[in-house]
């Protein structure tokens, strides 16, 4: 199972200006490969690489490992929007919207992220500091700054790429970890969660967390920045600078409070559950079986696993079987179609 543990970078302000510097050669050096592999149509890793290396080294002065991850960012990108095209999150074809992304290539921000694999960043976690590739050359000793459970979690289980990140003028760095697999149990009940607005969740045993403190706090934050909009001043202008993602910020922290309570219950009785699906397929009857003590249910999880159920059609259906991790993720692998006799197991 992977997790990603994100630890805040402490570079002074001369380190920070190579940083950012380096980001943006990055993401110059990306958006090139972008309109070289949408004008040739390359769609694979290595055609890209053959046709965009030698310029990316030469044009931007990277290095071989930062180009190689460039090209890869690029393709990454493209499968990305094929998988939404496919999947119709953008529309039918003839929609503005689909048209719009199709019609042009990839384009990357000039602070995007940029992913770093261990050639180009090591971590020191004694002295908690990193070594990066940086357009000036090796940058050693960033410090970072992270809790106890996620500096065990690093050092224990990191694994693969880590992405550089700078938002609000302060920099992440968002490693990816590979935590052993979960132990696999069978469920001895079923819960329903059901989500909305007014009404967070609502569980099928009659607990329900209401919205109305959070819509509060939202129709606050909108009064604020309406009176800081209207004076227009410079000292109103920083407060809104400061107050940017103030409002998410709360919003997934109370999701992640209701979900952990949520999962805590469920976990200790070993019990399943389930919550409807927003748009199931016309053929099939789903529904999500999830949730992790790191990753919020309410509002959405990054970790959605299909499981049938008997809301849609009220056809019967089979599980096979539920897994249970010491991070709270219950996962129901049954996907019963329609027109199948039998239920098909669905890989995690």
């Amino acid at each position: 199972m992977k997790l990603v543990v994100q630890v805040k970078l402490l570079p002074t302000p001369e380190q920070a200006s190579v940083l950012e510097a380096t980001l943006r050669v990055c993401n110059r050096a990306a958006t090139y490969a972008s309109q070289v592999a949408f004008a040739e149509e390359l769609k694979d890793r290595n055609g890209l690489q053959k046709e965009v290396y030698a310029d990316l080294k030469a044009r931007f002065g990277l290095s071989a490992q930062p180009a190689v991850r460039a090209v890869k960012k690029v393709v990454d990108a493209y499968a990305t929007l094929r998988a939404n095209l496919r999947a119709g999150n953008l529309g039918p074809p003839t929609s503005k919207r689909y048209r719009k992304a199709v019609g042009a290539p990839i384009g990357f921000r000039p602070e995007a992220a940029q992913p770093f694999d261990d050639r180009c960043l090591s971590w020191q976690y004694d002295a908690r500091t990193v070594s990066i590739w940086t357009v000036a050359g090796r940058m050693r000793g960033i410090p970072f700054a992270c809790s106890p459970d996620q500096l065990k979690t690093l050092v224990a289980h990191r694994k693969g790429e880590s992405d550089l990140v700078c938002r609000g003028g302060k920099w992440f760095l968002i490693a990816t970890c590979d935590l052993p697999d979960p132990e696999v149990y069978e469920p001895v009940d079923w819960i329903g969660v059901d989500r909305g607005i007014v009404n967070l969740a609502t569980t099928s045993d009659g607990t329900n967390y209401q919205g109305r403190r959070l819509s509060r706090y939202r129709r606050w934050q909108a009064r604020k920045r309406a009176e800081l909009q209207r004076k227009g001043s410079r000292s109103a202008r920083r407060r809104l600078a400061r107050r940017k993602r103030k409002e998410q910020r709360h919003a997934t922290h109370v999701n992640h409070r209701v979900s952990k309570e949520i999962v805590s219950a469920i976990a200790h009785a070993r019990r399943g559950c389930l919550s409807p699906h927003p748009h199931p397929p016309p053929d099939s009857c789903w529904g999500w079986v999830y949730a992790t003590r790191d990753r919020p249910v309410v509002g959405g999880s990054r970790e959605r696993d299909e499981v049938c159920t008997t809301e849609r059609n009220k056809r019967p259906c089979t599980t096979e079987k539920v897994t249970h991790t010491g991070y709270g993720t219950l996962r129901a692998l049954v996907h019963s179609p329609r027109s199948a006799s039998t239920a098909s197991t669905v890989s995690a």
